[in-house]
């Protein structure tokens, strides 16, 4: 499907220089000279190079819509990751490399969607938030307040995060995947 150049939102996949490109930041940008135009910082889907690019309303992109499917994260062996379709229970592989930084947050039998474009798995989305332990963290300095402060703690699969100051080893906590920060207690 073509859309004009101005049209790119962040999150769109669209075709560009031979390679899906998905937009990451847009800025609109009216020089004092010459028309106005869209900056628009693009990351490849397939080997996670970024690239800055000036589109005009003009210009015509081809946005590409990707098959969005549910799978189960099964379980990882050496540097490849198995996913299971939740539909039809076929099983897929994918290397590490292809997941990113997100694989620190995978546990056995979480839901995830994985995007697809003819056929072939481009990348993981992860759950908005998970519940993780909270193996390490320092005591409280004493005068420190809950609202003010927040302390280093060390999560079960290796993340180091800040929580606050009534939080201890032990405790479940909230955390959001993408912006890798703690967003509350478990229960």
């Amino acid at each position: 499907m073509k859309i004009d150049g101005n049209a790119i939102r962040p999150g769109n996949v669209i075709e560009h220089k031979d390679g899906l490109w998905r937009a990451v930041k847009i800025q609109h940008t009216q020089p004092g000279k010459g028309g106005a135009y869209l900056q628009v910082e693009l990351k490849n889907l397939r080997d996670g190079t970024k690239l800055n690019e000036r589109f005009r309303s003009s210009e015509r992109v081809e946005r590409v819509r990707l098959e969005q499917k549910d799978f189960q994260f099964l379980y990882e062996d050496g540097d490849m990751l198995t996913f299971m379709d939740t539909e039809t229970y076929d099983q897929i592989s994918l290397a590490k490399e292809d997941v990113g930084d997100d694989t620190v947050f995978l546990q056995d039998g979480m839901q995830v969607t994985i995007e697809m474009y003819e056929a072939t798995p481009l990348g993981v989305r992860l759950p908005d938030t998970v519940t993780l332990e909270v193996t390490e963290t320092e005591p409280v300095v004493k005068g420190q307040t809950a609202s003010s402060s927040y302390k280093p703690a060390l999560l079960e699969n290796g993340l180091r995060i800040g929580v606050p100051p009534f939080v201890n080893a032990g405790d479940k906590v909230i955390v959001n995947t993408e912006e890798r920060t703690y967003t509350g207690r478990a229960d």
